[in-house]
């Protein structure tokens, strides 16, 4: 198959790459670029450790052909902090003990910051329908939770 050069900003960078075009945007982003906070789980779009930001909206980016980003923002785990600090956000899910493994944090944390744009004061059950789309097979939801709702409410 013919390859096609694409352009889209990651993280705040300009990026030119030339791809083939059934390349998935994970495996661009984790094989071509070495980014490897957005990790393949299922490969089918159910558990969520893949997930980034496309123009601010999460998406399962093992469901995204690379090709479909030509022109648009990508933004990943690495993406959110500014000066290599932690965000707010990411502070209060390690301040709540929120990740055994760690595995699915960044797709957690992807998703959260999504939803407090949207609402910066979601119930319970807001945050259980944002993180819906997020599986976490070691801590369980409740810590995840927890830490969403600390950071509403202004932190321990």
């Amino acid at each position: 198959m013919k390859k096609k050069m694409i352009n889209f900003n990651l993280n705040g960078r300009k990026i030119a790459v030339e791809i083939e075009p059934q390349l998935t945007l994970l495996e661009m982003l984790r094989d071509r670029l070495g980014v490897k906070s957005p990790k393949c789980g299922c490969d089918r779009g159910d558990c969520g450790t893949c997930t980034v930001m496309l123009d601010g909206r999460t998406v399962r980016s093992c469901l995204v052909l690379a090709v479909e980003v030509d022109g648009l923002t990508v933004t990943t785990l690495e993406g959110i902090m500014k000066d290599d600090k932690l965000t707010p956000i990411q502070q209060a899910f390690i301040d709540n003990n929120s990740f055994q493994c760690g595995f699915c944090a960044p797709g957690m944390i992807l998703s959260a910051t999504e939803l407090l744009k949207k609402n910066p004061k979601p119930n319970k059950e807001e945050i259980q329908e944002a993180l819906s789309g997020n599986l976490c097979r070691c801590t369980g939801y409740s810590p995840i939770i927890d830490a969403i709702l600390e950071f509403t409410k202004g932190g321990k």
